[in-house]
């Protein structure tokens, strides 16, 4: 697969539920293949790159037209074009999956994207690539990095993390941080998450994400929601060194939103 073209899952238009944009309408970009396998994911299905993508036609109906993959920049734009009404969408979100894996396509997509619309540029990404961040970072708006907690995710990235953290205060890069956490997660994790985002900068916002029951399905067994105990002592924890720890739960899950 060359730089022009890349692998997609889905475009659609949707309500976002998680991080520093939650509530506001989005343009969804899900790109396919993830090297990573948190073990709460629920969105296994965007692992492997699929031969296929499901393009929305009209913002918010679900009436999805298949389309073959890989997929060019005048494809994506074109699709993009057709969400984007006016006045209704806050911004567009690169997601996956792990959008870093095109970061040679989003290089040449992004500018061409920055030129059809007006709309603030959002990433959400595991924050373990940082090399491939360098390339896009220029483009975006804001970045929502997701720290994997070994004991909550099953993956351990710390250097990654902090260097990726680095690079976006160096460019000076609007960005957040979500820990997703299960009554699992060890206090020795979050005071290590804590400690690297205040090294960076302490007024980063940080989110504390509790897995829900609909996470996960395809590990066993299946991670559990922590205790209401559990997450009042973290949040205290937290914001010992960081200026804005929220609590914010999966909310498009709670009014059916994908």
């Amino acid at each position: 697969m060359t730089a022009s073209t890349a692998s997609l899952i889905e475009i659609f238009s949707a309500i976002q539920g998680e991080g520093l944009n939650v509530g506001t309408r989005q343009i969804f970009i899900r790109f396919g293949g993830c090297d990573l396998r948190c073990t709460y994911c629920d969105s296994a299905h965007t692992w492997q790159k699929q031969s296929t993508c499901s393009i929305e036609q009209t913002p918010g109906l679900r009436d999805f037209l298949v389309q073959p993959n890989p997929v060019t920049s005048a494809q994506l734009l074109a699709w993009v074009a057709r969400q984007d009404c006016p006045q209704l969408h806050d911004s567009i979100s690169l997601t996956g999956g792990e959008p870093l894996l095109h970061a040679k396509f989003l290089a040449e997509f992004l500018p061409l994207l920055k030129a059809q619309t007006n709309l603030p540029i959002y990433l959400e990404t595991g924050g373990h690539r940082p090399a491939q961040l360098a390339l896009i970072a220029s483009h975006l708006d804001l970045v929502g990095m997701d720290i994997k907690l070994p004991s909550a995710s099953g993956e351990e990235h710390w250097a990654a993390h902090q260097e990726f953290l680095a690079i976006c205060q160096q460019q000076q890069l609007s960005v957040f941080t979500k820990v997703i956490v299960d009554r699992r997660t060890s206090l020795a994790d979050l005071e290590r998450a804590a400690q690297m985002v205040a090294a960076i900068d302490p007024k980063i916002p940080l989110f504390l994400q509790p897995v829900s029951f609909l996470a996960a399905a395809h590990s066993a067994p299946s991670p559990l929601p922590p205790e209401p105990e559990q997450v009042l002592d973290w949040q205290g924890l937290l914001k010992k060194s960081l200026h804005s720890v929220r609590v914010i739960p999966q909310t498009h899950k709670a009014i059916g939103q994908r």
